[in-house]
Parts: C-alpha cells; structure tokens; sequence
C-alpha cells in the first residue's frame, strides 16, 4: 500500500475502473456467444445481433475495446447472422409517393428608401 495520498487514491480508482471493465468485457462476451449459439442452432439472429452490437458499442465508448477492433467484430457477427437470416426473393418495393408541387412564392415589393432631413 503506497504511503502518499494520492497514490492511495490512484489505487482506489483503479481497483473501481477494473471492475467496471471487467463486468463490461463479460457482458460484451455473453452476447458475442449468444449470437453464435443462435447461429449455429440455426434460428434467426437478429435480436442478439442487435444486443452485441450494442454491448459492442458500449465497450469502444467505456474505452474497453478499440473503435477499429468493434467495427471488424461487428462486421463478422453480422456476416455470421446473415448466414441464418432467409430472405425472400420476391420483394415487393413500396410505391414511389407523390411530391405536391410547390406554390409559388410571392415576393414582397422592395422598402421604400425614406429621404433624411
């Protein structure tokens, strides 16, 4: 145990940021593993893709991960989902909407310029 005070905090903030760390990494873990239960049990994805996604981006914010590391793990959780995702061929396109046209605008006559006395 350090004799100076400010060293005794340094050790205080840092046993709070291991902890915190360490109970975002085992979140971020579980829903990485739940992803890829899924696929590999064949169901669709989707909402577990969405909460690693989320857990991933919560990890880069809190500083766990590098932001380069969860781009390329959100790419290959996403690759992985796609795999069980079925996606029909035929799909129908909405109908393009109707834009009304514009009225036009009225200008406004120009102020008149008043003579200074």
């Amino acid at each position: 145990m350090p004799i100076i005070k400010s060293a005794r905090k340094r050790v205080r903030v840092a046993t709070k940021a291991t902890v915190r760390n360490l109970r975002t990494k085992r979140t971020l873990k579980q829903a990485v593993k739940a992803v890829q239960s899924t696929v590999k049990s064949g169901k669709s994805a989707e909402a577990e893709l969405k909460k690693a996604q989320s857990a991933i981006d919560t990890a880069v914010k809190k500083g766990v991960m590098h932001k380069n590391k969860a781009a390329r793990k959100k790419a290959q959780l996403a690759r992985e989902a796609k795999k069980t995702t079925k996606v029909s061929k035929t799909v129908k396109k909405a109908a393009p909407k109707k834009v009304a046209a514009k009225k036009p605008v009225a200008k406004k006559p120009a102020a008149k310029k008043t003579a200074k006395k």
